[in-house]
């Protein structure tokens, strides 16, 4: 018979049942294939799910909760579900193993709105990641450019070298976090776009501002980005804040580009015999060989990748170690008898002291360990995937709790004590911090690792370094203990600034007069 020859109301019977069938077999097809149960988790609330259970430092919330449902535990943050490891051998799996899966980053409203949608840090795996990633590794940040930038990076050490040795003698009791979030953001501004905080415009200063407030915001959780019916409703105001952000930054940076750009034209140069990052990423946009489309906004969202990773994370993790030091007399004492022997007392610590240095260095993972300036590795698979016997479907954020790795007895010896000394020997000794060994990972690891490593290690040995050859640690006159308190965030410094006396042990002029510091 005839399909044409059939009545209207047959049709639209027949088209019924046709599709009611194809559902139903699209459903007993993916019941096949998610025979596999899901993670263990608590009891979730109607709509909001477990965000009842958050506390404002998720990633130690995480750790409690990984104590009572296991290292692999899965939540509904709104209507957004969440898996989350604390196992280095989980890490591995997720990460490694199965890293494809999970080379995606979960975008919010902020992020989008104040990265004009064109993160490198928050992009898809596909070509324009591809292309910048291999744009920092082999040209901002490799080996080489980064060595034309040392001369840099001595000149705004030794500014602050100066500074702090003066309020020293002075008597004075140093807030070290606001000196160290100086001297951070001055290194990474002066790199980026030749601009320093002496500068008569000011432009250094408002961008620490800035960059102050995206880190802020970056690390607030949003309602509307994680409760579907509230998507179109600013009610933590986030969506307005973050258009005042993006409006500061975008007012300051179109001058310092528009500034840079007229230079050009007149023949000039922005960084000396050295490009700046700058100069480079504007050669890069004008440039028609590029294999990918690089706009005025690509750049712009570039830049304050680099000011947002490489300001905040460098000054917390030497404040976290400086911190550790004032708690640890011992610990002190050995760091400025290695550096008392390899260097002296005669010049500065420099980059290239480094690899002389393994108690420094030993130091730094040791405060990685239990203090990762960011806590926790997130990501979001693509597409569903089976792990640990568990069925984790596509678009699942990721956590990976490092913070919580690090206190893992499991794994760490006395895991509350610092006690750089375990990087010295047999088992530890062996671990570094490039992201194969997955019980450290401060840098993230695989295709998604943080491309500033190198520079990021190269400051904290010279910061640290400096400071504990230069002075003597105290606490300030009545105080018992540091408080170790951490701010909420999407990093996780500390929560009060670190305020302490420092002696001066080395005549900071004259050792930064030899051989040319």
């Amino acid at each position: 018979m005839d399909f044409t020859e059939i009545g209207f109301s047959a049709k639209i019977i027949i088209l019924f049942v046709a599709t009611l069938v194809l559902i139903i077999a699209i459903y007993k097809q993916k019941r096949s294939n998610n025979i596999l149960p899901s993670p263990p988790g608590p009891f979730a609330l109607p709509i909001i799910g477990h965000l009842h259970l958050l506390g404002p430092r998720i990633h130690q919330t995480f750790h409690h909760l990984s104590q009572r449902y296991g290292p692999l535990f899965q939540l509904r943050l709104g209507s957004v579900l969440c898996v989350v490891v604390s196992t280095p051998e989980l890490a591995k799996e997720f990460l490694k193993t199965h890293e494809l899966v999970f080379s995606s980053r979960k975008h919010t409203t902020a992020i989008d709105i104040v990265t004009y949608e064109s993160s490198f840090a928050f992009s898809p795996y596909g070509p324009y990641w591809k292309y910048i990633k291999k744009l920092c590794t082999y040209q901002l940040l490799g080996a080489r450019n980064l060595a034309n930038f040392e001369p840099i990076r001595k000149i705004e050490i030794v500014d602050f070298l100066k500074v702090v040795s003066e309020k020293a003698r002075a008597g004075e009791i140093i807030n070290v976090t606001e000196e160290l979030v100086k001297l951070t953001s001055n290194v990474i501004s002066h790199m980026m776009l030749g601009l320093r905080c002496s500068g008569t415009e000011g432009e250094a200063e408002a961008a620490r501002n800035v960059i102050r407030d995206v880190t802020q915001i970056f690390g607030e959780f949003d309602v509307s980005d994680i409760i579907w019916f509230c998507k179109n409703f600013d009610l933590q105001g986030i969506r307005r804040r973050s258009e005042d952000i993006q409006k500061r930054y975008d007012c300051l940076l179109e001058k310092i580009i528009t500034d840079r750009e007229k230079m050009r034209r007149a023949g000039g140069g922005g960084g000396g015999e050295a490009k700046d990052f700058l100069d480079l990423l504007l050669d890069v946009m004008e440039s028609k060989n590029s294999d990918v489309k690089f706009t005025r906004e690509h750049l712009k969202a570039l830049i304050l990748d680099f000011f947002t990773a490489g300001t905040d994370t460098t000054a917390i993790a030497v404040e976290w170690s400086v911190a550790e030091l004032l708690r640890n007399p011992k610990v002190l004492k050995k760091a400025q008898e290695e550096i008392d022997s390899v260097v002296g007392m005669q010049r500065l610590l420099q980059e290239s002291d480094a690899p002389k240095l393994p108690y420094i260095m030993a130091t730094i993972k040791e405060t990685f360990r239990l203090h990762p300036p960011i806590p926790m590795i997130s990501r979001k698979s693509v597409s569903d995937c089976a792990i640990h016997g568990c069925m984790i479907p596509a678009q699942t954020l990721l956590f990976v709790n490092i913070w919580s790795i690090g206190r893992n007895p499991k794994y760490w010896e006395n895991p509350m004590e610092f006690r750089p000394e375990r990087f010295l020997g047999p088992g530890c000794g062996s671990i570094d911090v490039k992201g194969q060994n997955f019980e450290l990972m401060p840098f993230g690891t695989g295709r998604r690792g943080c491309p500033g490593m190198l520079l990021a290690m190269q400051e904290l040995v010279s910061i640290l370094g400096v400071m504990v050859q230069c002075f003597h640690l105290e606490l300030p006159d009545g105080s018992q203990d540091v408080d170790m308190t951490e701010r909420a965030g999407l990093t996780a410094p500390r929560a009060y600034d670190l305020l302490c006396r420092l002696v001066p042990r080395v005549d900071v002029g004259a050792a930064a007069a030899v051989a040319g510091n």
